[in-house]
């Protein structure tokens, strides 16, 4: 079954996403959906995910990663 990013199950079929759509309508339930249309828990995670990977490495490491991807960028185009 599908999961949605804060990991609570979704509805598979058509009747139950159909019922999930009117709770939403009709304020049952929260759709927590940022003022672009974008889903404010991917918003979060998005914000949080390369910088504090990168906060995280050492210069070293980060040239080695920038190093490999050069290399692949590279071995594709020719």
């Amino acid at each position: 079954m599908p999961r949605s990013p804060k990991g609570e199950k979704r509805p598979a079929d058509a009747i139950g996403n159909a019922v999930h759509v009117m709770r939403i309508a009709t304020g049952e339930i929260d759709d927590l959906i940022t003022d672009d249309g974008k889903n404010a828990a991917a918003v979060a995670l998005g914000r949080m995910g390369g910088k504090a990977r990168a906060e995280g490495m050492t210069a070293k490491r980060r040239k080695e990663i920038a190093k490999k991807a050069a290399k692949a960028r590279w071995t594709l185009s020719e």
